[in-house]
């Protein structure tokens, strides 16, 4: 997996430097920056521009690049054990991912999982939630029907977002000890009608004017902060 990125870079280099296989730099820099890397004892590799962007395919590298080893998911038992974790149901881009990740780990959720897709751009997601993805337990799983019925075995309470839920300011804040799985579903979409009917309860963020539409990772971060405050 190539990362790049003076941000995300140096954020591996600080908290996860165990999963750092070689360094790419198009720059000079700081010496004492380059002597940390050195300590590494792995390759470090000078790429010219043209180098440089071909391996980021045009993105904003700063500079700098890593490769890191693969990043295991956590196991869905795993999940089972925690209390509070977000469910994305059908939620694709991968900056909305890396956002709603580096919010969750931020604001104490204790698991994240993308549900009914297959794959996702895990390098484009470390890479958007600032490295946050490093410390959030991740799953990818196939079928978000599926994985409800497996939650609510697990003693879950389903929370979902949804335009025709309870006003959120209605609702209480969710206890430490309560196991719960909040579900948000695709800006364009919403939680899937399968989903929908085995959410325990629906809840909704009130608008001021008449505007429906919050962007996905916003919406998770007024969720979270509101249900854990």
């Amino acid at each position: 997996m190539i990362i790049y990125g003076k941000q995300i870079v140096l954020y591996v280099l600080d908290k996860h430097p165990d999963l750092i296989e070689e360094v790419f730099l198009s720059k000079e820099i700081d010496k004492k920056l380059f002597t940390r890397f050195a300590k590494l004892d792995k390759k470090i590799h000078k790429l010219d521009n043209q180098k440089a962007q071909a391996l980021a395919k045009g993105g904003n590298h700063q500079g700098f690049f890593l490769k890191l080893k693969h990043v295991e998911y956590t196991n869905i038992k795993e999940f089972k054990k925690m209390n509070f974790i977000l469910v994305l149901d059908g939620v694709t881009d991968v900056g909305n991912i890396g956002a709603i990740a580096r919010t969750a780990y931020s604001l104490g959720i204790e698991g994240l999982i993308a549900a009914d897709i297959k794959t996702v751009n895990d390098s484009g997601i470390l890479r958007t939630s600032s490295g946050a993805l490093l410390d959030l337990p991740f799953l990818v799983h196939p079928r978000s029907v599926d994985l409800a019925s497996e939650l609510i075995d697990a003693g879950f309470t389903l929370i979902g977002a949804t335009t025709d839920g309870v006003d959120l300011k209605k609702y209480g804040k969710i206890e430490k000890t309560d196991k719960v799985a909040l579900f948000l579903g695709s800006e364009g979409t919403g939680i899937s009608p399968k989903v929908a009917k085995k959410l325990d309860l629906k809840v909704s963020i009130a608008m001021e004017h008449e505007f429906d539409s919050l962007n996905v990772s916003v919406a998770a971060g007024i969720l979270i902060y509101n249900l854990k405050r």
